[in-house]
């Protein structure tokens, strides 16, 4: 893979990546002075939003928290042999006119074979969003990969619409457990919207609920079992796509409109056992920027669920794309950074022309296709997003504003209370961010808890999980959402 095979020859050449001379707009400097103060215990460090003391943009002063990818590293003459390695193993794209248009069709993932993933069904403008187009018993797998016993987990592919209201699709699993629910009420469900953190199709938790555990797999839930959790408690779990086919990781409008169409597909399938139940979403890191892009199209998109959507929780919420531009561009975070940049681009082409030949390579490369762990790896290369653009500071171009303003969504009320909980020592995924959503919700009158909690992004979910289960659970036994603000 073209990630391994960057990886390995940094790891031999002991080199540095940066942005490269040989026809790419020469990186610029965000800044080298200053601390981010990200490392430091709960409160202010990890408040910051990448900007240091003397207020000029800055991530950090070490490879982990950035200013030497971006900025020096960046600059460095060890960057200019980035373009002719990656040149050497990925061939130059052919882009016949119009190749705008050539590079997005190229860039999309890779399709796997099976048509429940890929294909666009015929008349698909026609349908109603949330429509059924298809569904499928795979409880055989599944129930060798989940830790309680399950009546059904079927799959579904529903209508939906992209980010730029055209007509899609998104496919979900339902995980419906095998003891009965003694109610009062139907059953709840939880609709847990996994981290994905991938650009190929494969990285879905659908595709591994139908296949097995494959190289692929995601190994996040696993590890932080929300499913496991509300299963224990009798609660049907609903494991969204988010991503959308186009795996547009890091879009929340194509997350948002995709969750809440899955939602009415499961009450299409089963409107007697599912048609009033209340729903209480819940997501993580990539799957905070789904569920928070949900919440906010409720009111809009899907105004018949907003009785029934009770609460939602997020953890660890990257809220802020511009702020993620000064704390994960250019130092191990990059991988991530560049993968979510590269799933936007899925659905926002105008920000195509601002990508350089390099870029344009690895866009097209086996990239596309990679999932979580190969993008962590990715990171070890630091490459900052100066090396693949055409243009000076392309992360602070109008386009780049737009998409910015675009992905906050700060001027929408959220349609159900909501649990806001960070790790008081991110120093990637800024704690203001977080704090930032709270705000601006409470201004907006919306029922809403914030906690800060004991770590960074990997410890946040283990220390923060419970609280906000807990409240969950009293938001699906109809208690009132209480509020912080």
């Amino acid at each position: 893979m073209v990630v391994t095979m960057l990886a390995v020859i940094l790891v031999i050449g002991g080199g540095a990546i940066g942005g490269g001379s040989t026809g790419t707009a020469a990186a610029q400097s965000i800044g080298s002075t200053g601390s981010a103060g990200g490392e430091g215990s709960v409160g202010t460090g990890s408040w910051t939003d990448g900007t240091g003391s003397d207020g000029t943009a800055s991530n950090g002063t070490t490879s982990v928290t950035g200013s030497l990818g971006t900025a020096s590293y960046a600059r460095s003459p060890l960057g200019s042999w980035m373009p002719g390695v990656v040149g050497s193993l990925i061939s130059e794209p052919d882009l016949d006119p119009p190749g705008l248009e050539t590079l997005r069709a190229e860039m999309m993932p890779s399709p796997l074979g099976e048509p429940f993933f890929d294909e666009y069904p015929p008349g698909l403008d026609a349908m109603e969003n949330g429509e059924v187009i298809e569904t499928r018993d795979v409880t055989p797998v599944a129930r060798q990969l989940l830790s309680e016993p399950v009546r059904e987990v079927r799959q579904f592919k529903v209508k939906t619409t992209d980010a730029a209201d055209e007509p899609s699709f998104a496919t979900a699993t339902l995980i419906v457990p095998a003891a009965p629910w003694p109610g009062p009420g139907p059953r709840p469900v939880v609709v847990n919207n996994v981290p994905i953190n991938g650009l190929g199709r494969a990285c879905t938790p659908s595709y591994t609920l139908a296949h097995g555990i494959t190289p692929s797999t995601n190994p996040y839930e696993r590890l932080r079992p929300v499913t496991t959790q509300a299963e224990q408690r009798g609660y049907a779990v609903l494991i969204t796509d988010h991503e959308g086919p186009r795996m547009a990781y890091g879009e929340p409008i194509v997350a948002g409109r995709a969750i809440l169409d899955t939602i009415r597909g499961m009450r299409n399938l089963y409107p007697a056992e599912f048609g009033d139940s209340k729903l209480a979403l819940t997501g993580y890191s990539g799957g905070s920027i789904a569920t928070h892009g949900a919440v906010k199209l409720i009111d809009s998109y899907a105004p018949e669920l907003a009785d029934d959507i009770v609460g939602a929780a997020l953890g660890g919420l990257p809220a802020d794309f511009e702020m993620l531009g000064r704390t994960m561009n250019g130092n191990l975070a990059s991988g991530y950074f560049l993968a979510a940049l590269f799933g936007v681009m899925r659905e926002h082409p105008e920000t195509l022309p601002l990508i350089n030949d390099l870029g344009q390579r690895l866009l097209i490369s086996s990239l596309k296709d990679q999932c979580i762990s190969d993008l962590a790896l990715l990171g070890v290369l630091h490459i900052p997003v100066e090396a693949l653009a055409n243009v000076k500071s392309a992360l602070n171009t109008p386009v780049a504003h737009d998409i910015y303003t675009d992905l906050k969504m700060e001027d929408l009320k959220s349609g159900t209370p909501l649990y806001i909980f960070h790790g008081g020592q991110e120093f990637w995924v800024p704690v203001l961010g977080a704090r930032n959503l709270f705000d601006e919700q409470c201004g907006y009158g919306v029922d809403t808890v914030y906690r800060q909690v004991p770590g960074e992004h990997i410890i946040a979910p283990f220390t923060g999980t419970p609280g906000a289960f807990d409240w969950i659970d009293a938001r699906l036994a109809g208690e009132p959402a209480p509020s912080d603000c």
